[in-house]
């Protein structure tokens, strides 16, 4: 592991409550050992098995040294929230233990979840209420891509469910290989829309793959020039606007931006996504897996912008 941006503390290892995790301070990344979480009454203690890197840890990384990263973490925990922050959101795993008052999950259950704005899920346990965003883990999936459906796919689910979505609809997803663009070219065809998905040359042959009808170049077209009007744009690359988009909006056509936003999760989505993935009517798209030891790697590769679907860490 290289040490210009990751750091390692080395503790020792026979204790048993300690863990690794993945700690950022001024846009550098420790991978330190720290004491493992006690549950609270209502809280599940999970072993996680593989977490997912997604934009929005990317995105909390990068403005890490800025002033708008210190606006967000006080709005969100006020003024005493300590400096260093464990990164990631989405994760599967086992419950290793529960709260005495726990009692929709037991020991030894397969779950997935978001952990949201509290982040923490690039560590090898995390703790989260039993009425957060949590779920079973789908049986027909391993837990690489289990971890995957937290972000992307719920996230993908919040904007198509807020633009109305609707069946018959032309939809275009700009950004269609990423992790929330996979899942969106999906979730819209099971929607009933006509799907037209917007990305580079190669990865095209993914997009059809996912059930696009229709697919656009971006590197050698602007999807604007187009004569055909959309009833629902959906902009996850963050790389156009309603502005420009307007065009080719039908008359009453709704553009949605990912980037402009936080989508609101649930274990009730959680669990209909569930539903859909043991269904085969959804799967994740794994680009790469690295071993946490390999963090540095893969949030460098991460920012290249590259990465086809999901970037996956396993424990």
């Amino acid at each position: 592991m290289q040490n210009r941006n990751v750091s390692e503390i080395s503790v020792n290892s026979n204790q048993d409550n300690l863990m690794k995790v993945v700690m950022l301070k001024k846009s550098v990344l420790e991978l330190k050992k720290v004491e493992k979480p006690i549950p609270k009454d209502n809280e599940v203690l999970i072993k996680v098995h593989a977490t997912a890197i997604n934009s929005g840890d990317v995105n909390l990384k990068n403005l890490r040294s800025k002033f708008l990263f210190w606006l967000l973490m006080r709005i969100f925990y006020g003024l005493k929230k300590p400096e260093k922050l464990v990164l990631g959101t989405a994760l599967s795993g086992e419950i290793e233990s529960i709260g005495k008052s726990v009692t929709r999950f037991k020991k030894g259950d397969l779950v997935f979840a978001s952990t949201g704005m509290n982040f923490g899920a690039n560590a090898e346990y995390v703790s989260i209420p039993e009425t957060g965003t949590l779920a079973e883990k789908p049986t027909t999936m391993s837990h690489q891509e289990a971890s995957a459906v937290p972000f992307g796919a719920l996230t993908a689910l919040y904007f198509l469910r807020k633009g109305n979505i609707q069946q018959g609809q032309k939809v275009l997803i700009n950004g269609a290989s990423g992790s929330v663009g996979s899942f969106a070219v999906q979730l819209a065809k099971y929607f009933g829309a006509e799907v037209t998905g917007v990305s580079s040359t190669k990865k095209l042959e993914l997009v059809k793959s996912l059930g696009a009808d229709n697919v656009i170049d971006y590197k050698r077209e602007d999807f604007t020039d187009r004569e055909e009007k959309y009833d629902v744009i959906f902009d996850v690359a963050g790389k156009s606007s309603k502005s420009h988009s307007k065009k080719v909006l039908a008359p009453k056509g709704i553009f949605l931006s990912s980037k402009k936003g936080l989508a609101e999760e649930s274990a009730e989505n959680l669990n209909f996504l569930k539903e859909l993935i043991e269904a085969s009517k959804l799967r994740s798209v794994i680009d790469k897996n690295f071993p946490l030891e390999e963090i540095l790697e893969a949030y460098s590769y991460a920012e290249t912008g590259q990465k086809v679907g999901n970037l996956v860490i396993t424990l």
